[in-house]
């Protein structure tokens, strides 16, 4: 895996906090994530971007849509910005040379699933003609109550299947989503079980980005309130996530909250390098094998 987090700091600043906390791959904002305003980025700090990404070796980008996003709002104009904003995180991917974009799709807000995958599929089909070869939209599994669209793997096989398989259409997991919403990540035969439907459902090459979370809540809370490495419910069990044979070879992002609520840190790095360490260590035993560092995919060859 390409370990890393999501970094504060934007285009100009996430790179440089990224290497100082030892990280391999990055998630950022490209905009505030408090405002719906998008910038006007310059076009000479989205190449010096791509120039210091590569001095830095950073293996993997990934930009995170605005939480504030709605793409299944029944309300116009909420509707109407989450559509805009959208479109220009893409196209500032797409100049910074990032792998993923990743997003939630949002709540229907009571209007039905089915009136909800209506209003998200434009929308989406008009985000992905902007991506390009090396910049994919990432659906991310959600955790919630109410509307939320996304909490199972069904429902992002039915926006897949909508969108008639797009080819630049991946997903991204998260350990702490899906342990909020019922699937059992601590558990091997059942995160094998969700491996196989994630394979079934949209085949194991569109699996692009991992987010890797504790979970403050338990099994099957609906709610999602991530914790640091170590500290919450999964625990030392992360290992199980980790470790899967299947899911190595791609960026593994931390969105946890730090020792001071600034986000991942380097200490928060360590300790996930010490429990990838152990995950590969225990997978390989049980393969018979050294653990071997394979080809990464999602990311830039």
């Amino acid at each position: 895996m390409l370990l890393g987090g999501h970094c504060s700091g934007g285009i100009k600043k996430a790179l440089e906090r990224a290497h100082g906390f030892g990280m391999d791959s990055v998630q950022l904002f490209a905009q505030s994530p408090r405002t719906w305003r998008f910038p006007e980025h310059d076009p000479a700090d989205l190449r010096a971007f791509r120039k210091r990404r590569e001095e830095l070796g950073i293996g993997g980008v990934s930009i995170h849509a605005l939480y504030l996003l709605n793409l299944a709002s029944p309300k116009d104009d909420f509707y109407e910005k989450s559509v805009a904003t959208l479109r220009s995180t893409v196209d500032t991917a797409c100049a910074i040379g990032a792998e993923a974009v990743v997003f939630h799709v949002g709540s229907h807000l009571g209007s039905g699933f089915e009136a909800g995958l209506a209003r998200a599929v434009p929308a989406l089909r008009e985000a992905l003609e902007r991506c390009d070869d090396a910049t994919w939209l990432c659906m991310e599994n959600s955790a919630g109550t109410g509307g939320t669209i996304g909490r199972s793997l069904e429902e992002l096989s039915a926006l897949f299947e909508a969108l008639e398989h797009h080819p630049r259409l991946g997903i991204c997991l998260d350990s702490c989503h899906l342990y909020a919403s019922g699937y059992d990540v601590t558990n091997p035969a059942a995160l094998d079980d969700v491996v196989k439907q994630v394979d079934a459902a949209f085949g194991l090459e569109r699996l692009r980005v991992l987010h890797v979370n504790d979970s403050k809540t338990p099994l099957g809370s609906n709610r999602d309130r991530h914790d640091n490495i170590g500290d919450g419910l999964i625990g030392e069990k992360l290992t199980v996530f980790l470790g899967h044979p299947k899911l190595q070879g791609l960026p593994a992002l931390l969105e946890v909250p730090g020792a001071d609520g600034h986000g991942p840190d380097a200490e928060q790095m360590a300790k996930l390098r010490k429990l990838y360490a152990k995950a590969t260590k225990r997978s390989a035993r049980k393969r018979g094998t050294s653990a071997r560092r394979p080809a990464a995919r999602g990311t830039r060859g």
